[in-house]
């Protein structure tokens, strides 16, 4: 690389990550090794560290760094700068090569978050210096930092020393796992199992640090990732902008639990299937029939040369991954391999079956229908599991009537679960001689993929000692792995890239991983590549909406006394409010959390703002404070008059939105200052729809929210009529967002209108990046999205008619258009890594599958100690329920009953009196007939606290636990907020209906 791109390179770095970057270089000690910086800029640079704090000065060394003189060695300077004065840090984040992936990042702020949680307890409680000393033993601290942390202990005390050092440590790579040995070996046990999340107040040491070259497996074996996982759950959930990664990824139980009602909740345990399981089976209706009609009963089933290169091992019985892009056919090979499978076995007279699972419950259908029902249906008995259709069999059953079955693989996990106890009847793996696993580079981590792919491992082991033995052996299934991109895991440099691909092939006990090689010129005209463009639009442009927004955030923050150090309309500032809105809510400071909670709102408008129209950032807003104003005034049983419950802080934030109102309606309206990226989304939809005679399209955004409003904008500007658009929006099945989501049967809809031609232009959240067959298009539009290179790669393969265009249209300061780049770089390193996996000798590739095969075998077992021993044991009479927002009493852990593993409802005695009802909006918008369609909300405050649900005949209140704040009255009393039942480490009995189903004699 030239010095001229290398210099260009480290400025894009220090451009896309600078807010991270002013948050982890210390000032001083990096100007000390910077030699070439002229005595002025130093100056200027301390100046605005020791006047306006460091976070200043580092925006002020920045660009020094930025003006300095280009060539000769000027950015490998700054570059060992950070690394000698203990930034190492930022030093990866500025380094190409080094920089962090997505998820180590994730992890390291949810780390710190959890230092920040436990702040106060730290402070109080460490011994700065002897801390600082083995920290400094260890390679985490330099020797500044331990003379600046003494320095600090001496001149003003202990505490002050402790915060100097939590402020430091923070700052460095892979801190986490260090620091809590550091604090063991200290005597701080309490400490690091505080934040190591041990309850059991015992821990394995030699767990504290974990040689790996593997970061992410490094992540996992930390003592607080348990902790770290939960807290990044809660976070993403938290948010009211959810992403859409994973939507769609949803289970059979979610439409199988034999309720009266069809009321949703989202505290669902992934291990209880109820036995009667709701099926669709297409073998014989009508429509098919008139299809047969019209078509060839009997469609040939023919190979491409690619695809039957790449089929070749598993017709010979291996187990293998195959790896070819979208739209190149890999469902029919799938088909091809199991027709061949049943043949052989057939032939044997040995016993075949097949099953094929998939991660959303759209697949099943379309596999169902469009591939493997017409090409096996006259020899074989087919089926798919969804929960759309009134069959009702229990899935046992299913598998002994059946050859081929396609589901969600959550119905066969929950089987293999039931199989283990003695009262249910279940499946075991061996009733299989092959499984498939659809978009297979999910089979990593705590996927369901992979759980039942870890029981899969553990007989293969077992099996050794059996032979050892000379034991009959458990019969194991061939497995087949299908995915378009593997991707690299956030790898940064080839041999982690490898390590991923390695992994993935262990997780799948694959003997190989198979790409179009000898016909990969076929595959080439086959699969078309799309032109690739970038769209920037500049976001310098003036914006007085923003303005006034900020302007009344400022107002509630020095109301309440709150004082972030994120910038407004971040998500470092959505990620503070949220944390404090839950201290506040721990602590019963009302008025502190209800000011969170709104701060939250206004940050929602401003990134809305950002991304779509000042119009959709008011009605968010004017929405929330309608919803407002109803839920503080609540009538009375008795039919009196509506009464307010607003207090002083309800009626100071309600009056303040009031008062700027009409000014920002005003503002809302006014065209010059539409946002930049619209105007260039607007351009580049009229230049390809203008161009195409039957043009096709979708637009990628972020949130359900973002597609709807584009959605809306569209309809709203005839100009897109005028050149042919026809739009409609396609969003996630799951309830993890405030905004309502699709019926798996409205998805069906409008990809079957977007197939003939009704629709033809789709604005979607990332459900339909993966799996779904969507026609293809002239035209993929990423609007300011961009996640990961697999993502990547199934957004552009969506591209797939002739002369189509990927484009990616995103504003100049984003940091969209690197990340992109990243991804790209990604995409050849995956390429490269499996060349090079391919490439590997046999033995020494089979003995790396083997090491990680035990690696996460033991992975899994330590978890399962560390969630044991989560595990509240005691009655669940030491906890109680407070109302989140007022902190009323509400009812105590023994009042607590469970329904189906999954509905938590209140039994407590007159617990009709604390609460009201109102119709539920949600159901309400979406025009549902549900039998229960009623919220219940706190009799004093109006916080809404769960739902009424049916269940046999009987009226009951399921409560949602993230409306309640958890006390938990032990030696100490200590409050949390959870967002799902789930997480609270406490079990409840099962409901018991006969103790409160009214007797005949009362009826």
């Amino acid at each position: 690389m030239s010095t001229e791109c290398r210099d260009e390179c480290f400025l894009y770095m220090i451009s896309c990550f600078r807010p991270r970057l002013k948050q982890c270089i210390r000032v001083v000690p990096v100007l000390d090794w910077l030699p070439s910086l002229s005595r002025e800029e130093k100056e200027k640079v301390r100046v605005a560290a020791e006047q306006r704090g460091d976070v200043e000065g580092a925006e002020e060394l920045l660009r020094a760094v930025e003006r300095g003189p280009r060539g000769q060695g000027w950015f490998p300077e700054f570059l060992q700068a950070l690394e000698k004065s203990g930034c190492d840090l930022a030093a990866h984040y500025v380094n190409p090569s080094q920089l962090p992936s997505p998820t180590e990042e994730a992890d390291h702020d949810l780390c710190v978050h959890l230092v920040q949680l436990l702040h106060a307890t730290l402070v109080d409680r460490m011994q700065a210096r002897q801390v600082a000393e083995m920290c400094l033993q260890m390679n985490i601290f330099q020797e500044e930092d331990l003379e600046r942390i003494s320095a600090v202990t001496e001149t003003r005390g202990n505490r002050d020393g402790a915060r100097e050092l939590l402020s430091r440590i923070v700052q460095k790579k892979d801190w986490f796992s260090p620091f809590l040995v550091a604090l063991r070996q200290t005597q701080h046990e309490d400490l690091a199992d505080d934040l190591s999340g041990n309850t059991g107040g015992k821990e394995n040491n030699g767990n504290g640090v974990k040689n790996s070259t593997n970061k992410e497996t490094e992540a996992a074996s930390q003592p607080g990732h348990s902790v770290v996982k939960d807290l990044k759950q809660q976070e993403n959930l938290n948010s009211g902008s959810v992403s859409e990664n994973g939507v769609l990824e949803t289970s059979v139980e979610k439409n199988s639990v034999v309720l009266e009602s069809d009321v949703a909740t989202e505290d669902r345990s992934v291990s209880n299937m109820n036995e009667n399981l709701e099926q669709s089976s297409t073998t014989s209706n009508s429509d098919e029939d008139e299809m047969e009609s019209r078509a060839s009963p009997e469609p040939d089933l023919i190979l491409r040369d690619y695809q039957m290169e790449v089929a070749k091992p598993a017709l010979n019985g291996e187990n293998i991954i195959i790896c070819l892009p979208t739209g190149s056919g890999k469902t029919r090979v799938a088909v091809y391999i199991t027709k061949d499978h049943l043949d052989k076995k057939k032939r044997a007279s040995e016993p075949g079956k097949v099953i094929v699972l998939v991660n959303k419950v759209p697949l099943v259908e379309q596999h169902l229908r469009k591939e493997f029902n017409p090409f096996l249906k006259r020899w074989y008995q087919v089926i798919g599991l969804s929960g759309d259709s009134q069959l009702k069999i229990s899935f046992p059953e299913v598998v002994r009537r059946y050859d081929v079955i396609i589901s969600t693989a959550q119905i066969l996990e929950n089987s293999l679960l039931n199989a283990t106890e003695e009262d249910e009847e279940g499946v075991h793996l061996s009733d299989f001689s092959l499984i498939i696993i659809d978009e297979c580079h999910h089979t990593q981590k705590e996927g369901v993929y992979n759980n039942i792919m870890r029981r899969y491992i553990k007989e293969k082991m077992k099996n050794r000692k059996l032979a050892k033995e000379n034991k009959p052996l458990i019969p194991q299934p061939q497995i087949l792995g299908l995915t378009a991109s593997p991707g690299v895991g956030g790898a940064n440099s080839n041999p982690k890239a490898e390590e991923h691909i390695l992994k993935i092939c262990a997780n799948l006990d694959a003997r190989r991983i198979m790409t179009v090689e000898e016909y990969a010129s076929q595959l080439k005209n086959q699969v078309k590549e799309p032109f690739k463009k970038t769209v920037i639009a500049d976001d310098k442009r003036k914006d007085p909406f923003r303005e006034r927004i900020i302007e009344i955030m400022t107002d509630i923050q020095n109301y309440c006394k709150l004082y972030p150090k994120s910038e407004f309309g971040s998500q470092p500032y959505e990620q503070w409010v949220i944390r404090e809105e839950k201290k506040a809510a721990k602590e019963e400071k009302r008025k502190e959390r209800v000011c969170a909670e709104h701060l939250k709102k206004y940050n929602d408008a401003l990134q809305i703002n950002d991304t779509i129209r000042m119009v959709d950032a008011y009605n968010h807003l004017n929405n929330f404070y309608k919803e407002e104003k109803i839920k503080k005034t609540i009538g009375s049983d008795d039919d009196e008059p509506a009464v307010s419950k607003q207090d002083e802080t309800d009626e100071f934030l309600i009056d303040l939105f009031h008062a700027k109102k009409k000014q920002l309606k005003e503002l809302a309206r006014k065209p010059e200052y539409e946002n930049e990226k619209l105007i260039k989304l607007r351009n580049t939809l009229m230049e390809e729809f203008t161009k195409t005679k039957e043009p096709r399209g979708i637009i990628f955004t972020k949130t359900r929210q973002s597609a709807f409003a584009l959605f809306q904008w569209i309809m709203d500007n005839p100009k897109f009529e005028e050149v042919g658009i026809k739009a409609h929006y396609l969003i996630g099945a799951g309830h993890n967002s405030e905004t309502k989501p699709m019926t798996q049967n409205e998805q069906r809809e409008v990809i079957d209108k977007f197939r003939g031609g009704s629709v033809n232009l789709l604005i979607a959240t990332t459900v339909a990046e993966e799996g779904l067959d969507i026609k293809e298009c002239n035209i993929v539009i990423r609007y300011g999205l961009v996640t990961n290179e697999i993502a990547m790669l199934q957004a552009r393969g969506r591209a797939r008619a002739d002369e189509s265009t990927y484009a990616l249209v995103a504003s100049s300061g984003s940091g969209a258009v690197e990340r992109e780049d990243v991804n790209i770089y990604r995409e050849k390193m995956m390429y490269k890594a499996i060349q090079h996996v391919q490439r590997m000798p046999q033995e020494e590739y089979l003995n790396k599958i083997e090491s990680f095969q035990l690696q996460s075998i033991m992975e899994k077992q330590m978890k399962a100690k560390r969630d044991q021993r989560k595990t509240y044991k005691k009655n669940p009479s030491l906890i109680t329920f407070l109302c989140k927002n007022c902190h009323k009493l509400i009812c105590s852990g023994e009042d607590i009953q469970v329904i189906e593993n999954m509905h938590h409802v209140s039994v407590k005695k007159d617990f009709q009196h604390l609460y009201h009802t109102r119709e539920n909006k949600t159901l309400q918008d979406k025009h549902a007939d549900y039998q229960t369609n009623v919220e219940i909300i706190c009799k004093d405050c109006g916080q809404a606290w769960g739902n009424m649900m049916v269940h046999r005949g009987l009226d009951l209140p399921c409560l949602k636990i993230r409306n309640f704040v958890v006390v938990f009255e032990d030696k100490k009393a200590t409050k949390e907020i959870f967002k799902k039942w789930v997480e609270l480490p406490i079990r409840f009995p099962t409901f018991d209906y006969a103790a409160h189903c009214p007797s005949s004699d009362e009826d």
